[in-house]
């Protein structure tokens, strides 16, 4: 039910309407691509921040501290420990960098994948019914990211870059 006060408002009311319409069309085009821009830039910065921490605040060192006890305690050679400790900490910071930027997607995925494994791997040596609140919803993006098809994460670096598909 339209009142017509004047015809100038009665067209400037219907001309707001279809450009509103325009731009819930516009946005429900995209909504794919949203999506995948999100759950990227939310597991990159969860991962960037983590292993920002790790390296340059807390200090490999200082996690190979806190973990080494219980890892010999258990048999565990020092080397592997340490050498657990500078992969997660460093595929975290420069994986969840390329992840923020888009580049290198699925590699960066992949390596934190591999990331998720190690660091399970040594939560369940120190404690073998560990808390998995921290691990499982990265686990469930990195899923997702991986499953969705690449088309929908044309918001990214490698779309600009290499027109990355597959």
């Amino acid at each position: 039910m339209t009142f017509v006060i004047s015809r100038c408002l009665t067209a400037r009311y219907l001309c707001s309407v279809t450009c509103e319409q325009r731009k819930l069309e516009t946005l429900s085009l995209y909504h794919y691509e949203g999506a995948a821009l999100i759950a990227r830039l939310f597991l990159g910065s969860l991962f960037l921040f983590q292993g920002y921490d790790a390296v340059f605040r807390v200090k490999v060192r200082n996690v190979i501290g806190t973990f080494e006890p219980v890892f010999s305690r258990n048999g565990i050679p020092r080397i592997l420990t340490v050498s657990a400790a500078w992969y997660t900490s460093c595929t975290a910071l420069v994986c969840g960098a390329l992840l923020v930027a888009g580049l290198l997607k699925y590699p960066a995925l992949y390596l934190l994948g591999a990331n998720l494994v190690v660091a399970s791997i040594g939560f369940g040596i120190d404690r073998p019914m560990w808390d998995t609140r921290h691990a499982l919803p990265r686990l469930a993006l990195l899923l997702l990211l991986l499953i969705i098809p690449a088309d929908w994460d044309k918001l990214s670096l490698d779309h600009l870059l290499f027109n990355y598909k597959s």
